[in-house]
């Protein structure tokens, strides 16, 4: 396990080797603790449209984290692939953040996620960054599994604005 030195983020592709492993794990504890896997929530990206945010988190330069924003409607995101290879390490704060600043600079103004109810590390995870419990939305309206959080993403600096070509 590493120990605490820098995190570094790069804007990548769920498509890159390095996030192959990574969500690899992820599909496999979720499988495992909850009987899905998730991938079929995640299977729409399209890298040309900058929208689509994925990043990769790197610690000494092993690939420790990754996490995706993908739009939903309009000025909303939604949270996808939220995962840290380590815990307790900073790695999912840090990538969550990042989203988040990225998040406004694509014009999101509000960011949706789901997790599972019995996924209780993930819900206070959230909480704990900001996020309030909203109503289901989508695929997880009427799932009683199905815990839906948001958070609103008010512009903070001249740096957040979202910028055009």
């Amino acid at each position: 396990m590493p120990t605490a030195t820098a995190i570094q983020l790069d804007v990548s592709s769920p498509q890159a080797a390095e996030a192959q492993p990574l969500l690899d794990a992820l599909s496999e504890q979720l499988g495992t603790r909850f009987g899905s896997d998730g991938r079929a929530s995640f299977t729409e990206w399209h890298a040309a449209d900058p929208r689509y945010i994925f990043l990769l988190a790197r610690q000494d330069g092993e690939a420790v984290g990754c996490g995706a924003v993908r739009p939903i409607a309009e000025g909303i995101g939604e949270v996808k692939r939220m995962f840290a290879k380590y815990a307790r390490q900073g790695i999912g704060e840090a990538v969550l953040h990042r989203l988040e600043t990225e998040a406004r600079r694509a014009g999101y103004t509000e960011l949706w996620l789901e997790t599972r109810v019995a996924n209780t590390e993930a819900c206070r995870f959230y909480l704990k960054n900001g996020y309030q419990r909203r109503p289901n939305y989508g695929q997880y309206h009427g799932r009683e599994n199905s815990a839906c959080f948001g958070k609103h993403l008010p512009f903070s600096d001249a740096a957040d604005l979202p910028t055009y070509d």
